[in-house]
């Protein structure tokens, strides 16, 4: 591993407006080459918090900061979290869809998550204008604020709705006894499906809402004893898509794309890619080697999807393909103390 002293010479020099101007030339370039297409007209991007580490001992002006109670007694842990912009492509065939970490906003002491993700969304949408439709996210984002901002910026959004003091689901929960579901399916789920659109019960945003449920019913199989039990999951979302142009399946089908955020993005990043070592306790440098795990992200699934052929692919893991052209480099590099 690099020493301290390594590390603190590459993040004096490393900046995050070069890193993005990285990014967004890899976006402009796969999107000139019609490799990021959307989902039947709808592209989609995700955002969400994650903490990148914690600490008791280091610490930074930007560190946040929280009391752990224990049996020993409380003591102060010092982390940094930040708001991360996913774009989703659709998936045609052959291929799945792209997942691609756009931008990130690290979380100031004193400010909420959605204050963080809405300075992040400033400015990627103005070097970003068109690249996405819909935002989604969870509950945390069901606040006025954030919905009116993004109608201001002519984008809808979708947001998971389960607080049952607001005024909205009180609203949409005393119509699902008069209104009639309409049955579907999502992946091997049966639904019921119920659409309220157009509801005022939140006078707040400045457009009528759309409240969706999806009371989906599925089996899985208990590792005990094999057998298989019925589970039953109850969604709501809060949208301003229109149900003319959006009808509920795709809506039920967007809802439960948020979670691409954490299982191909987060998950991936701290697992494959150890986005969650920090090398040296900088707030720049965190910022800066987050962005550049992004990079790197980018570049690995673009070339594996849009250059690896699906029958090669077959059978073979993200980490087989990465030693693979880890190898490749390797075989090409020859170190300065050896060229002759």
């Amino acid at each position: 591993m690099p020493s301290a002293d390594t590390m603190a010479d590459v993040h004096s020099k490393m900046d995050a407006g070069t890193l993005r101007a990285a990014i967004h030339e890899s976006y402009e370039r796969l999107k000139r080459n019609k490799a990021l297409p959307d989902d039947r007209g709808i592209s989609l991007a995700i955002v969400d918090g994650h903490e990148s580490h914690a600490s008791y001992r280091r610490h930074c002006p930007l560190c946040l900061e929280r009391t752990i109670h224990a049996a020993h007694g409380d003591r102060i842990q010092y982390y940094h979290r930040q708001v991360t912009l996913l774009l989703v492509t659709g998936a045609p065939a052959g291929r799945p869809p792209l997942r691609i970490p756009l931008d990130h906003e690290p979380q100031r002491p004193g400010e909420d998550e959605v204050a963080t993700a809405t300075r992040l969304l400033t400015r990627v949408l103005v070097r970003y204008p068109r690249a996405f439709d819909l935002v989604l996210a969870d509950g945390l984002y069901l606040r006025a604020d954030f919905f009116n901002f993004l109608l201001v910026h002519r984008k809808h959004v979708l947001v998971v709705l389960k607080d049952e003091r607001r005024n909205l689901y009180q609203d949409a929960a005393g119509q699902f006894d008069f209104v009639p579901p309409v049955q579907g399916t999502f992946r091997s789920r049966d639904c019921l499906w119920w659409d309220l659109p157009g509801l005022l019960s939140w006078p707040e945003v400045n457009v009528p809402v759309r409240v969706i449920r999806s009371l989906e019913t599925y089996s899985v199989r208990r590792q005990l004893d094999k057998k298989d039990e019925t589970q039953i999951s109850d969604w709501m979302w809060a949208t301003t898509l229109p149900a003319a142009q959006v009808p509920v399946r795709r809506c039920v089908g967007f809802g439960h794309q948020r979670w691409d955020i954490e299982n191909h993005g987060f998950n991936e990043l701290v697992n494959g890619w150890h986005a969650d070592h920090v090398l040296t306790h900088d707030p720049t440098a965190i910022e800066c080697f987050l962005l550049l795990t992004f990079l790197a992200f980018i570049l690995f699934h673009a070339f594996l999807y849009l250059n690896v052929k699906p029958p090669l692919r077959q059978g073979k893991s993200k980490t087989f393909w990465a030693r693979v052209m880890a190898a490749e480099i390797h075989i090409d590099f020859r170190p300065a103390a050896l060229s002759p």
